[in-house]
């Protein structure tokens, strides 16, 4: 699949069928997260890759209530867990280098895009998975201190098809050399 035409339609899939994702796919969906970028080529990020009904369905239960992925969480035939290792991106020997403080959650929302990107090229669907206790996703996955749970994803083929809600156009967003110059 051309890469914008990827880009265009790919949505948020909550719903999956119980067909398997076998491991060479999988990896590949993993391989383009580790190829995004990252400040100073730092590469904070961790995966977690969820297979155990169990695990899923606790890990469900950290979602925030009526998160409308809970059930997805619960059933997609694997759930990918982002976790981050704390303040390494934006920092240099150990002090924050811009007012942005740690960067963990720029560099992973650019993997997980990766990720969700290259599942739609192969024929799966992901939805970006960010409300929940992310100290219970913690703990339930047994993450070592110096790291956080930042996102999760299900990962599955999709079961029926979702429509693209409206995107705002480029005049409403792009500004020309200054804020609000159109």
């Amino acid at each position: 699949m051309e890469t914008l035409q990827t880009i265009k339609t790919r949505r948020s899939v909550r719903k999956y069928t119980t067909a398997p994702v076998d491991d060479t796919t999988l990896n590949q969906v993993l391989e383009a997260a580790r190829w995004a970028p990252s400040w100073a080529n730092t590469q904070c990020w961790r995966f977690i890759v969820v297979r155990n009904d169990a695990v899923k369905t606790e890990l469900a239960g950290v979602l925030a209530p009526n998160n409308p992925a809970t059930n997805a969480i619960k059933t997609a035939p694997v759930v990918i867990v982002a976790c981050a290792e704390k303040n390494k991106a934006g920092f240099y020997k150990g002090v924050a280098s811009t007012n942005k403080g740690d960067w963990c959650m720029f560099d992973l929302g650019i993997a997980m895009e990766n990720i969700a990107l290259a599942a739609h090229s192969l024929g799966l669907g992901t939805v970006h998975v960010a409300l929940f206790d992310a100290q219970k996703a913690e703990a339930v996955l047994g993450i070592p201190e110096g790291f956080c749970v930042v996102e999760m994803t299900p990962l599955g083929y999709p079961d029926g098809e979702t429509k693209a809600p409206p995107r705002k156009e480029l005049v409403d967003i792009v500004f020309r050399d200054r804020f609000g110059v159109k």
